[in-house]
Formats: C-alpha cells, sequence, structure tokens
C-alpha cells in the first residue's frame, strides 16, 4: 500500500499591461518531501520499501524520521541505517546515496515485527513533508532523478526478494554485508554483469580451497516461526569427497554456531556446526538418499526451517531431496545422528558463498534470493 505525505507546488502567474502593473502572485513553495511507503505483512512481521522524493533544495546528506503508531519494531534495513527509539525512527543516508537532488529520489526498505498502522508523520532533515519550510541544507546540484528497480517477480509475500539489479558497486551492498567470519585469505565475492540467472547481474563468489580462503555475503533473517528460502546457484566444479559448505545460517538456539549446507562424498548435506552431525549421515546409504549439485547450470535451492517442531526440508529443481528431511520420525542412514538431541533451530542470518574444510575450491554464482514465511517456488 502507499502512503504519500505531500502535493506539488502550485503555478505561479504574472501579469503586465501598458498603463498598469498587476503584480505577480508569488508561488506556491514546494513541500520539503514526498514519501512512498509499500508494506508487505504478515501475522509477526513486515517489510517495508520507502521511497522519498525530495523537494526544491538539493541535499549532500539526508535523514528522514517517522513515528510508529503501533508497536511495530525495526530489525533489520538495507540502503540507509535505521534506528529506533521507542516509536521513533531515524533512517540515514549511506556514502553511495547521500546527495539527493531537487525534485530526486532515494529508496531503502526495512523488515521489523508487529506490523501495525502505516506511518503519516514524515520529516527530512527536520522538515515536515508537506510543510514548504526548505529543508535543512545544501550543495547545489543539477537536478536528476535516482529510480528504483522495481521488486523482482517471481517472490510470492517473501519479506526478502533481491535479483541484484540495484546492486551498482563491485561488491554486494546494501542489505549485504560480506565477510569472512575467521581468517581472511584468497576467497572473493563480487557483483557480475557476466553471468545471471534473471536480468544482467548475479553476485560471484570465487571459494578458494582451504580453512581460510572462504568467503560468503549475508543479511540478517527473522529467526522466529517457519523460515522459508529459496536461492539460485551455479557453479563450476562438482561437489568434492571433502566437507564444503555454500550456505550458512547462525543459530543462535544452538549457541550461536551455524547450520550449513553444501556437500560431502560428492551429494548435497546438512551439517551443523556445534556437534558435527550431517544430514544424511555419510554412509553409502545414506549419501544414496541425497543428490549432487549439477555444475555450468543454475540450480534452484530451497529449503524450510520449522525451528518450534525441530524440522527441516530441501528441494532441489522443485524436487524433495529424501535424505536432506527432518521430520521427526527417525530415517536409518538419514537422521539418526542428527536426532540424538534435542534440535529447534532459531536462525538470525543467511550466508551465501563457499567454505572448504579441505584443499577443494570452487566458483560459484548466486541470484534470485528470497527468504518468507512461506515456501517461495522455484
Amino acid at each position: 500500500m502507499h502512503r504519500f505525505a505531500a502535493a506539488l507546488a502550485g503555478l505561479c502567474l504574472a501579469a503586465a499591461g501598458t498603463t498598469a502593473v498587476v503584480a505577480a502572485v508569488p508561488a506556491a513553495a514546494a513541500p520539503a518531501c514526498s514519501v512512498g511507503y509499500r508494506v508487505n505483512q504478515w501475522q509477526t512481521g513486515f517489510t517495508a520499501e520507502i521511497t522519498v522524493t525530495n523537494g526544491a533544495t538539493a541535499l549532500s546528506s539526508w535523514t528522514l524520521t517517522w513515528h510508529y503508531a503501533g508497536s511495530q519494531s525495526v530489525t533489520s534495513a538495507w540502503n540507509a541505517t535505521v534506528r529506533q527509539d521507542g516509536t521513533a525512527v531515524t533512517a540515514e543516508s549511506l556514502p553511495y546515496n547521500a546527495s539527493l537532488p531537487a525534485g530526486g529520489s532515494v529508496s531503502f526498505g526495512l523488515q521489523g515485527t508487529s506490523p501495525g498502522p502505516d506511518p503519516t508523520d514524515f520529516a527530512l532533515n527536520g522538515v515536515a513533508c508537506g510543510d514548504t519550510t526548505p529543508p535543512v541544507t545544501t550543495t547545489p546540484v543539477t537536478p536528476t532523478t535516482t529510480t528504483s528497480t522495481p521488486p523482482p517477480a517471481g517472490c510470492a509475500d517473501a519479506a526478502i526478494c533481491d535479483d541484484f539489479e540495484q546492486q551498482t558497486g563491485s561488491a554486494p551492498s546494501g542489505r549485504w554485508t560480506v565477510g569472512a567470519a575467521n581468517c581472511q585469505g584468497t576467497g572473493t565475492v563480487g557483483v557480475d554483469t557476466a553471468v545471471a540467472h534473471s536480468g544482467t547481474r548475479s553476485v560471484k563468489v570465487a571459494g578458494g580451497g582451504g580453512y581460510c580462503n572462504h568467503a560468503f555475503f549475508g543479511t540478517s533473517v527473522s529467526g522466529s516461526g517457519v523460515l522459508y528460502g529459496r536461492f539460485w546457484v551455479r557453479h563450476t566444479t562438482a561437489l568434492p569427497a571433502g566437507h564444503v559448505t555454500f550456505m550458512a545460517l547462525r543459530d543462535t538456539a544452538d549457541g550461536g554456531r551455524d547450520l550449513r549446507a553444501g556437500g560431502q562424498n560428492r551429494a548435497l548435506q546438512w551439517n551443523r556446526e556445534s556437534d558435527d552431525a550431517t544430514l544424511p549421515a555419510q554412509s553409502p546409504a545414506g549419501v544414496a538418499q541425497s543428490v549432487p549439485l549439477p555444475t555450468g547450470t543454475w540450480s534452484c535451492f530451497e529449503f524450510q526451517l520449522d525451528g518450534a517442531a525441530g524440522q527441516l526440508r530441501t528441494w532441489l529443481g522443485s524436487a524433495a531431496v529424501p535424505g536432506l528431511v527432518v521430520d521427526g520420525v527417525p530415517t536409518p542412514d538419514v537422521d539418526q545422528q542428527w536426532l540424538a538431541r534435542a534440535w529447534h533451530p532459531a536462525v538470525t542470518d543467511l550466508r551465501l558463498g563457499w567454505e572448504s574444510y579441505g584443499g577443494d575450491a570452487d566458483t560459484l554464482w548466486f541470484d534470485d534470493v528470497a527468504v518468507g514465511s512461506a515456501r517461495i517456488g522455484c
């Protein structure tokens, strides 16, 4: 849904004659800004895409403020630094989107809990949107308009839906953070314009062999309730015999250790960092219940986590993988190790990339990443 806090300025007219002069009528001052607030919400949470259109005065940096009338609580944001104090929310520009020309627009997003009424009291640099007082300060620039790419299709009501088409730098930014958790080596992460599943951009991860050569890019996710994820992945080297990871989720219910998806014995597997449990069990019969990850083509990887029930499901190319299921019913050679202790995950982030615990390297591309509370599909 949309909320717009202001309208455009009126028209200024003047007239003059040979025997009398009619005084010019002053034009109405342009409002400080207008704001579009598009929200997608579910029972316990919401995301909002916020577009700020500046008024007549160019800005070298911007701060947008508002108040929530309900119990909304911001948990993460992208393309802006967002802070909340009680009901008051402040969003500040980042270095790459700080300049906001007269009439220009900028978009950012946020995720939160406890959806409620849309805010209406937006203010830009201390001036209420709709107020005709010029916003504070500025550096004149040639007016241009910054537009955001429409959300990618095929994400249903996902809380996170990113096809990387809005990435303009050499490395993913905004909601995404690039890093190697434990030691920095040769692994790299970058935005690639030569290979993509949809559009013209993807994220390329060049992962080296050895533990220190891992590299990931990640974003925060909600750890409560049932969580579904979907992404497309393409890679160059078949899954090796050794243990590797291409996705990790930090599990606060497991001491902050990672829940990892990757491969071993040339087939897909899940791995629990805290006790090194694998799914399926790494026996010939267990591995036979999994599948390899094809090379040189895009594959759709989906997963479901149900923390309350302690359940996990996995699909590759929309087909369920029987060896990558935890449903509470013990299955020989699949989940006996996994069910050796109680497991109720509560994950707080999603990281995609490459981690090798031996000498195995790979180059991967990721695209069309989505996370939500219902299955998204391929």
